[in-house]
C-alpha cells in the first residue's frame, strides 16, 4: 500500500495514458505537474486521503482524458472549469468536501456518461443545462446543497439515456419532475439484450453508490440494465403522477421523506423489475393498491409513516413483508399488523377475484414464469453490489451467499 504525497514526476512521463493509484493512503495535494501528462486518458486517484484544492489545470490539460475519478478523498474548494476535455465520459468527485456551484463548462463534455458529485457541499439550483448532454446515463447529486424546483426542461427530450438519477438529500422543492419522467426513455425500455457493464472494458469500470432503506450500497460495476430513481429527503409536494408507471425497467424507486400527498397510483404495478420501493414518511392517503401484489421481484417495501388506511393486501411478495413496512399508518389493518380489520372495512380485492375463472390458468403460469425469471433478473441487477445491514442482507446472503459491508446513509446538515 502506497502512502505519502503523490509524486510530481508522473507529469514528466512521456506517453503516460493510464494512471490508477486507488485504495491507498496517498496524502497531501494533487501536484499541478500532473497536468503535464497531456496523453492521460484515465486518471484514478480514488479512495485515498488527498486534500486541498484541485489544480485548476485539471479541466483542460488533456484532450484525451476519458475518466477522472477522485472520489472518496478530502478534496475541497471549487470544481475547476472544464474547457478542453472533450473526450471525458466519466467524472467522479463523490465523497469529498467540494463546494460552490457545479461549473456549466461541463455542458461542453458531450461524451459524458457518468457524473457523480454526491456527498459534497456543492450548491445552486438544479443544473437543468445537463439536459444538453446526449450520452448522460448516471447523474448523482445526492447529499449536497442544491435547492429550488426540478423539472423545467430547456430541451425537447431531456435525459433520454439516463439510467440512474439520484437527487436525494438536498433542498429541492415543488412537484415531482413530471416532464422529466415523460422523457426518461432508457427507463421505459427492456434492456435484456444490453447485458454488460459501464466503463472501458479491460481498463476501467464505473462504480456508484446507491441507497435502499437508508443503507448505502456500492455497485462495484454498473450493469447497463440497472435503473433507479432516488428523490428522497427533499421538500417535494403534490401527488405521485400516474405516468410514473411508464418507467417499466426500474429496479429501485425512493420518494421517501418528502411531503407527497394523494394516493399511491395503481400504475406502479407496471414496474415488473422493481426490487425495492420506498414511499415512507410522506402524507399519502387512501388504500394500498392491490395491484402492487403483482410486483413479484419486490424484495423490500417501505410505506411506513403515511396516512394510508384500510386492509393491507395479501398474496405473493406482500406475504413476506413485516410490520416495519407499514407502521405509522394508524388506519391500516390486517396482517402483518396486530390491528385486525373490522366488518365495516372492505377487504381488498385480489387478482383471483377480479379475473374471470378461465384466466386463472394463465395467471398461474405467469407467476411461475416470473418466479423463474426473478432469479436471473435479481442476480443481474444486484450482482456486484456490496450490501449492508438488515433483513435485506439476510435475504441476499441466503439467496446468493457472500459477504456484506456496512455503510449507513445519514442526512447531512
Amino acid at each position: 500500500m502506497f502512502s505519502g504525497p503523490l509524486p510530481s514526476c508522473f507529469g514528466s512521463i512521456q506517453g503516460l495514458s493510464f494512471l490508477s493509484i486507488t485504495n491507498n493512503q496517498l496524502t497531501g495535494k494533487i501536484p499541478s505537474q500532473i497536468c503535464n501528462a497531456s496523453s492521460l486518458e484515465i486518471l484514478n486517484l480514488s479512495n485515498n486521503k488527498l486534500n486541498g484544492s484541485l489544480p485548476p489545470c485539471l479541466g483542460n490539460f488533456s484532450e484525451n482524458l476519458s475518466v477522472l475519478d477522485l472520489g472518496n478523498n478530502r478534496l475541497e474548494a471549487m470544481i475547476p472549469i472544464f474547457s478542453k476535455v472533450k473526450s471525458l465520459r466519466s467524472l467522479n468527485f463523490n465523497r469529498n468536501q467540494l463546494e460552490g456551484p457545479l461549473p456549466q463548462s461541463l455542458r461542453t463534455c458531450k461524451k459524458l456518461e457518468v457524473l457523480d458529485v454526491g456527498n459534497n457541499k456543492i450548491n445552486g439550483s438544479f443544473p437543468n443545462w445537463l439536459e444538453s448532454l446526449p450520452e448522460l446515463q448516471v447523474l448523482i447529486l445526492r447529499s449536497n446543497r442544491f435547492y429550488g424546483p426540478v423539472g423545467n426542461p430547456t430541451t425537447r427530450f431531456p435525459f433520454q439515456k439516463l439510467r440512474i438519477m439520484d437527487l436525494s438529500n438536498n433542498n429541492f422543492i415543488g412537484h415531482l419532475p413530471r416532464q422529466y419522467f415523460e422523457s426518461l426513455s432508457a427507463m421505459m425500455e427492456s434492456h435484456a439484450a444490453e447485458f454488460g457493464y459501464m466503463g472501458l472494458e479491460g481498463y476501467y469500470m464505473d462504480s456508484v453508490m446507491v441507497e435502499m432503506k437508508g443503507v448505502s450500497m456500492q455497485l462495484v460495476k454498473i450493469q447497463k440494465i440497472f435503473t433507479t430513481i432516488d428523490l428522497s429527503r427533499n421538500q417535494f409536494v403534490g401527488e405521485i403522477p400516474n405516468l410514473i408507471g411508464r418507467l417499466k425497467s426500474l429496479h429501485g424507486l425512493n420518494f421517501s421523506h418528502n411531503k407527497l400527498s394523494g394516493s399511491i397510483p395503481p400504475s406502479l404495478r407496471n414496474f415488473s423489475n422493481l426490487e425495492w420501493l420506498d414511499l415512507s414518511s410522506n402524507e399519502l392517503v387512501g388504500v394500498i393498491p392491490w395491484q402492487l401484489t403483482d410486483l413479484t421481484f419486490l424484495a423490500s417495501l417501505n410505506l411506513s409513516h403515511n396516512k394510508l388506511d384500510g386492509p393491507i393486501p395479501r398474496g405473493k411478495q406482500f406475504n413476506t413483508f413485516d410490520n416495519d413496512s407499514f407502521i405509522g399508518n394508524l388506519r391500516l389493518c390486517g396482517p402483518p399488523l396486530s390491528k385486525a380489520c373490522n366488518n365495516e372495512q372492505e377487504q381488498p380485492p385480489s387478482p383471483r377475484n377480479v379475473q374471470q375463472s378461465e384466466d386463472d390458468g394463465f395467471d398461474n403460469w405467469k407467476v411461475v414464469l416470473m418466479g423463474y425469471c426473478s432469479g436471473l433478473v435479481i442476480g443481474i441487477s444486484i450482482g456486484y453490489i456490496v450490501l449492508s445491514s438488515g433483513k435485506f442482507d439476510l435475504w441476499f446472503a441466503q439467496r446468493f451467499g457472500g459477504r456484506t459491508r456496512f455503510k449507513r446513509g445519514r442526512r447531512r446538515n
